[in-house]
C-alpha cells in the first residue's frame, strides 16, 4: 500500500489504491502540469535540460529541449504555459502561437536567483518563489547569487511590474492559494515547514506564521504543494506527499519509492495525482478531486 495514514480521514481523501509507474529512468523530474481541456501533462527533467509531454493517448515525448533547466510550471487563465527556468533565472510564458514571452528576470537591477515554483491568481497575477537551487550543480548552472535574499514575488500578467512580497525565507519553494484565494501557503525547504500569508485586495502579503511542519525520518523535504477541492493541502516532504486538512492537521503521507519533488491533479475528473518522484513519473487515483487551473 502506498499510503501511510496518521488520521482516520486520510482514506476518505486519498483512498487506498497503488501507485502506477508511467515512466522511469529519468534524471530528476519536476513541475507537472495538467491541461484540463487538451488532456496532456507536461513535466520537467531538470538535470537533463528538457521538458516532456504525456499526450492524451498516453505517449511520452519531448516537449522542449533544451529547456533552460526548467523547474516549476503552471497554466495561466488563458491556458498558456508558464515556466520557471533555473539556467536563465527567468519566468517565461509560452504563447498560443509558439513564441516565448519573458515575464521576469531581474529585481532592482539584479538577476533573480532561480525561479522555482509558480501559481496564478484568478485575476491573472503571477506569484513565484525564488530560492537558489538553480545556481547549484546538477539542478542548475553553478554561479554566485546577485541578490542577498530568497524571496516570493508577484508579477503582472504582462510582465510590466515585479513586486517583492517576502524575503525572510531560507529556501522558499512550493506555493498554493487557499480555495477563496484569501491566503497563500508557501513552504520553506530549508526550514521544513509551511507558512501561511493573508492576501490583501491589492495582492500584497501579510502575516506569514508557520502553519504546519513536514515531519519524518525518510528522505524528502517540502517542495511542490497543491490544494484539493475540499481545501486539503498536499505538500512534498519526508517519505512522500504529506496531506493536511484545512486546519493544518496531518492526515497521512502518500508514500513514494523515491523522494517526491512535485505533483499535479489530472485526468477528466481531476482525481488522478501525477507525481514526479526523482527519476520517475507515477500516477495515483484519489477520492477527492483537485482544482482546475482555468
Amino acid at each position: 500500500m502506498p499510503n501511510g495514514s496518521r488520521n482516520p480521514g486520510f482514506t476518505d481523501v486519498v483512498g487506498d489504491t497503488a501507485l502506477e509507474t508511467l515512466a522511469s529512468g529519468l534524471g530528476f523530474t519536476e513541475g507537472p502540469v495538467w491541461h484540463p481541456y487538451e488532456k496532456w501533462l507536461v513535466f520537467s527533467d531538470i538535470p537533463e535540460n528538457r521538458m516532456y509531454i504525456r499526450t492524451a493517448s498516453g505517449v511520452i515525448e519531448d516537449f522542449r529541449r533544451p529547456s533552460n533547466k526548467a523547474n516549476g510550471n503552471t497554466l495561466d487563465r488563458e491556458g498558456r504555459l508558464l515556466t520557471c527556468e533555473h539556467a536563465t533565472s527567468r519566468v517565461t510564458r509560452l504563447e498560443h502561437d509558439g513564441s516565448t514571452t519573458v515575464l521576469a528576470t531581474h529585481y532592482q537591477g539584479k538577476e533573480l536567483n532561480s525561479p522555482n515554483d509558480i501559481v496564478v491568481a484568478t485575476g491573472g497575477a503571477i506569484y513565484f518563489t525564488d530560492p537558489i537551487f538553480g545556481r547549484m550543480e546538477y539542478y542548475g548552472v553553478p554561479r554566485e547569487p546577485e541578490l542577498s535574499f530568497r524571496g516570493i514575488y508577484r508579477v503582472d500578467p504582462d510582465g510590466s511590474h515585479l513586486t517583492l512580497l517576502a524575503s525572510d525565507f531560507g529556501q522558499p519553494n512550493g506555493l498554493c492559494f487557499s480555495l477563496d484565494e484569501s491566503r497563500l501557503f508557501v513552504n520553506d525547504t530549508e526550514r521544513q515547514h509551511i507558512r501561511v500569508f493573508s492576501v490583501t485586495p491589492q495582492g500584497e502579503l501579510t502575516g506569514g506564521a508557520v502553519w504546519a511542519e513536514t515531519k519524518g525520518e525518510e528522505p524528502g523535504a517540502p517542495d511542490g504543494m497543491k490544494i484539493d477541492s475540499r481545501g486539503n493541502l498536499y505538500c512534498c516532504g519526508p517519505g512522500g506527499i504529506h496531506v493536511f486538512d484545512p486546519s493544518g492537521n496531518v492526515l497521512g503521507v502518500i508514500s513514494t519509492p523515491e523522494p517526491c519533488a512535485n505533483f499535479a491533479f489530472g485526468d477528466e475528473d481531476l482525481k488522478s495525482l501525477y507525481i514526479t518522484a526523482s527519476s520517475s513519473l507515477h500516477r495515483l487515483r484519489l477520492r477527492v478531486p483537485g482544482l482546475r487551473l482555468f
